[in-house]
């Protein structure tokens, strides 16, 4: 069992008489006035794992939507493992990079320098979907078991793949695959103005649109 260090809020101590104070069912139900939406255990405990349990632990909204978004970026990249091509090298050394993380949990579990670790990864899984990097298929097979382990195992982190978010999802991608068809036509009637106010709409929402030469595909950022 591991005790942590004290978990403050917006700076300041937690107190009801100042109401600066929040109850572990309102981080998830969104319902308090320091709140602006709720957020998924996983979440939750990424926020928490961004800070050694060592440190005093500030909870801020913008904190926790920076972490959401940050876990959105991790698990995005993790479910590219499966479709990445291979090729016959290496442009990333997996075993250097997989002792990292444990030198990271043996410094008296420094789970911040485990999650930068883990971005480093996560690049690097999107250099190789953009055919910017390669991967051995046997490096391939040992990076997937050890972020599965180091993200599901031993951070405890879940990905969000209820049947209510699985349909959430479809209806997403539904949506912005219909606007970038509208911003293709757009651009080919070379109504710029029209093809870039759906781009910046989109990433004002927090949806990235990236053009590539196999077409538009966008990521939740």
């Amino acid at each position: 069992r591991m005790h942590a260090n004290m978990l403050i809020m917006n700076g300041k101590k937690m107190a009801k008489s100042t109401g600066n104070f929040i109850l572990p069912n309102e981080i998830f139900s969104g319902d308090n006035p320091h709140m602006t939406k709720g957020f998924s255990p996983s979440v939750a405990r990424f926020f928490m794992l961004q800070a050694h349990y060592r440190s005093v632990l500030d909870f801020t909204n913008d904190g926790l939507l920076a972490s959401e978004k940050g876990f959105n970026r991790l698990m995005e990249a993790i479910n590219l493992l499966d479709s990445l091509p291979t090729s016959t090298s290496s442009t990333f050394n997996v075993p250097e990079w997989k002792q990292s993380c444990y030198d990271a949990l043996n410094d008296d579990f420094n789970s911040p320098i485990l999650i930068a670790h883990l971005f480093e990864a996560a690049k690097y899984i999107n250099q190789i979907n953009d055919a910017k990097a390669s991967i051995t298929k046997d490096d391939l097979a040992e990076l997937k078991k050890a972020i599965h382990a180091f993200v599901f195992d031993i951070m405890g982190l879940e990905e969000l793949t209820t049947t209510d978010n699985k349909g959430t999802n479809e209806k997403l991608t539904g949506t912005v695959d219909l606007l970038i068809k509208l911003r293709q036509e757009a651009r080919a009637n070379k109504d710029f103005a029209l093809s870039d106010q759906i781009r910046d709409e989109l990433q004002t929402l927090g949806i990235q649109l990236k053009d590539g030469k196999d077409g538009t595909s966008f990521s939740l950022s």
